[in-house]
This record gives C-alpha cells, structure tokens and sequence, in this order.
C-alpha cells in the first residue's frame, strides 16, 4: 500500500490535498529555505533539547534514503542546527529533505546544494559540540503546531509542509488526484469565456 500511496503523492499538487484535510499543516512560519523543492518522504525526527551538534549528528546518521529529517528544537528559534555540511551530509544518506522548527545557516550554500530545507529564518549563532543525552532522536516531535511520528509522510514545496501519517493520506489521495486532473479543464472554460456561474459551479475541491 505505501509504494502505492508513495508514487500518488509524488504525482499529486499538495495545495490539493488541502480541499480535503484540515489537520497536519505546520505553521506557515516554516518556509522554504532552497526555491523549488519538492518533498516526498518519511520522517526521522529529533528533538532537539539544547543547541547541540553532536546530536544533530546522530540523526544524519540515523537516516535512510527516501527520509526526512524533521528536527524539533524545543523553542529555541536563536540557534541554527542545520548549515551547509549538515545539508551535504543529509543529501550524501540519501535524504529528501531537512525540515527545522527554528533558524539554519549558510542560506547560499543551502542553495547551491539543492537538498530542500524548510525553516523558519536564518542566523549566524550554531550549535556547539556539547555531546549531551538530553536530546533524542526518533520521537514523537513538535514542529511549528504539528505533531510528528516517526515514520510519518512529510509532504513539502514552496506552499508549506504537511505530515500526516500514511493511513490519513490514503482516505483522500484518490479524490485530491481526480481533482488535479479536473482543474486544466475548468481553467480551459474560463479561457473560453463560459459565464462564471456555470464554471465556478463545478470547482468544489479545486483552487
């Protein structure tokens, strides 16, 4: 089922699937870092309990490919756990993407890389080697107003992140992809110049 569902996700418009969920949006505040990214993948959560790179580290290790590193940082929004080796590391496991509740550093590099990351804003203050145990990896996180699991499916582009697990996403994938297809049709109408009373009357589910 998940292979099935992964390959719907890839194909459908994620702005769709928000006709019909009304649950597992992260703040808008949570924005993309790197233009043009698309992510389709996994959770790997952290929850990041002092600004440590050691811990971050242990995460990237815990990574697969096809994963999305989802990283809580407990409210400190000061600190920048994620930079231009964290983001090569990540690509180099494989991974889909980075999201960070909190501030990243090194936006240029981030850019040039291309491994998409959300955040909420950039810094100059990181993280330090504090090698500390309060910080776990694979928990159940916070993320701007979202609860994540681990093994839950993030969903990010340029609009936002949603991460919903997989059972959630199968009861509506179907309709938001029948929506997608029905769009090209009602712009057509428009273009044509039909009365919008007429057009507008068959757009429910469609933005």
């Amino acid at each position: 089922m998940n292979d099935d569902l992964i390959a719907k996700l890839r194909e459908v418009s994620f702005a769709t699937l928000g006709h019909f969920l009304e649950r597992g949006f992260v703040s808008h505040e949570v924005r993309a870092m790197v233009p043009g990214g698309r992510i389709v993948g996994r959770a790997v959560t952290l929850r990041l309990a002092e600004p440590d790179a050691i811990a971050v580290n242990r995460a990237l290790i815990a990574l697969q490919p096809g994963d999305v590193l989802v990283i809580d940082m407990a409210g400190d929004h000061a600190h920048a756990c994620v930079g231009a080796v964290t983001q090569f590391a990540a690509r180099c496991a494989g991974a889909a993407g980075i999201i960070v509740d909190g501030v990243v550093t090194d936006i240029n590099e981030l850019r040039t890389c291309q491994l998409p990351v959300f955040a909420r804003g950039t810094t100059q203050l990181t993280t330090k080697l504090i090698g500390g145990q309060t910080s776990q990896v694979n928990v159940p996180v916070s993320c701007a107003g979202v609860e994540v699991h681990p093994g839950d499916f993030v969903l990010a582009d340029d609009n936002g992140v949603l991460v919903l697990p997989a059972e959630e996403l199968a009861t509506v994938i179907d309709k938001a992809l029948q929506s997608d297809l029905s769009e090209p049709g009602i712009l057509a109408s428009l273009r044509n110049g039909e009365p919008l009373q007429d057009v507008l009357a068959t757009t429910t589910g469609n933005s």
